[in-house]
């Protein structure tokens, strides 16, 4: 009976691991028969999880959602994980869901062993949370392209582009992404043929999903949150400006906050391209290098800096 059971928990981890099994799949984990994992799909069943069975050569095991929750099997650090997003989530950019997290968390503090309710505790009492004022996204907005990205379904969606226009567009969705309090979802652009990156909180999806994809690979050879980073600063800035930096170019990428495409000019000069929404702030940004530097191409930009220039001056009494 021992046997058992432990083979059931370890048969309902692997079903929660991964969307679709095949028996002979399951039956090599578990180093049992086939006929034991449809007897063991069966005492799952019992137990009140909806596990879903499918016929014929490619067919499986999947399991699926049901009337009520059933136990979730939960090894120490992914526990330590749910209690920390759900207490960051009590205060993050998912709108909606700061009371729900709430309860959440206190459900499951009660039930932690000590030893994991001390982490949490520590995590709690060392860590200084960053309160956001910008744009939230809509809990069931993310719920809706996840679940298109881990099913491979075609996404289409009202967006709505930074200067209030609005679009529809077709995709292939892969990848969400969080950087800098904000959430973007990576996806192919059929209507493009090409990699893009959109901001969650302008994305309306329309439903329901499209057909099932085949994935593409990955662009940055998988390196998604850097592609993102770069994305984000290439395309959705209000202001732009090419800067010769007079510093190495390995120097100059240590400095800036987020990943830019840097062109070494020689041994001592690089040249990027940065941008803003606000061209104080990318002024701000590049007195903060700490490097001489040329402007070329942006009169808003070298307007602030003639600002800062005077401002600075002023404030030493010169």
């Amino acid at each position: 009976m021992l046997e058992t059971s432990a083979r059931l928990l370890k048969l309902l981890s692997l079903l929660q691991a991964r969307r679709d099994w095949t028996g002979d799949e399951l039956a090599a984990r578990l180093h049992v028969t086939t006929r034991t994992i449809r007897n063991d799909m069966e005492r799952l069943r019992r137990l009140g999880y909806p596990v879903h069975a499918t016929a014929g050569p490619t067919g499986g095991y999947r399991l699926g959602a049901g009337a009520a929750l059933p136990p979730l099997l939960l090894d120490d650090e992914e526990a330590v994980a749910i209690a920390v997003s759900l207490r960051t989530a009590a205060g993050g950019t998912v709108a909606g869901i700061e009371e729900t997290s709430a309860r959440a968390l206190v459900k499951l503090q009660q039930v932690l062993p000590p030893r994991l309710r001390r982490r949490v505790e520590a995590l709690r009492v060392y860590t200084v949370p960053e309160r956001w004022a910008g744009p939230s996204v809509d809990a069931g907005v993310l719920t809706t392209i996840a679940t298109a990205c881990r099913d491979h379904e075609r996404l289409r969606f009202e967006y709505r582009t930074y200067d209030g226009g609005q679009a529809v567009r077709t995709t292939e969705p892969h990848r969400l992404v969080h950087s800098r309090h904000r959430w973007y979802l990576l996806a192919w652009d059929l209507d493009r043929d090409d990699w893009r990156t959109f901001r969650v909180d302008r994305i309306q999806p329309r439903t329901p999903a499209g057909p099932r994809f085949t994935p593409r690979p990955l662009p940055e050879g998988g390196d998604v949150a850097r592609h993102v980073a770069r994305g984000v600063g290439e395309a959705t800035w209000r202001y732009r400006a090419r800067v010769i930096v007079h510093a190495p170019a390995e120097r100059v990428a240590r400095r800036l906050p987020v990943p830019v495409e840097i062109q070494p000019v020689g041994e001592d000069r690089c040249v990027f391209e940065p941008g803003s929404d606000d061209p104080l702030m990318l002024a701000g940004y590049l007195a903060m290098l700490g490097e001489d530097f040329t402007v070329e191409g942006s009169p808003e930009l070298a307007a602030e800096l003639r600002t800062l220039a005077r401002r600075f001056l002023r404030a030493i009494g010169s």
